[in-house]
């Protein structure tokens, strides 16, 4: 088995795609569209990889209430890098906020960041070895 998938909540799709896509540097995998009001919408950091993110829009007062919550509070996703600052750099530039200045663990060089929903990342580059 593998994960192929998780779903993160927002409030459209099209500012959710350009986020992901512009922002934080995914590439759009699938945007299909069901009905008129829902779409199959994948992003991935890495499309080769074998792990995509569902964009899927909240359409309940609980789906909506749990944007950006979804995982209570903590760290909750996280992305691997080859060059952390390159990746950090590009975020910045275009507005991603840091919670944090990067830190060099024993793991490796990491920042905590929080994507246009409230989710907290963690960008990582780990450490050699």
């Amino acid at each position: 088995m593998r994960l192929h998938a998780v779903t993160i909540l927002v409030d459209d799709y099209d500012e959710a795609i350009a986020h992901y896509v512009d922002d934080l540097g995914f590439t759009l995998v699938e945007d299909t569209a069901l009905t008129p009001e829902k779409r199959w919408v994948r992003v991935a950091p890495d499309p080769a990889g074998a792990t995509s993110i569902i964009l899927a829009v909240a359409t309940t007062d609980d789906q909506r209430a749990a944007i950006g919550r979804q995982t209570g509070g903590r760290v909750g996703l996280f992305l691997h890098t080859d060059d952390f600052a390159a990746d950090h750099a590009r975020m910045v530039a275009r507005g991603v906020e840091m919670t944090e200045e990067p830190r060099h663990e024993p793991y490796g060089t990491v920042v905590v960041l929080r994507d246009r929903y409230g989710n907290l990342w963690d960008l990582i580059q780990p450490a050699d070895g």
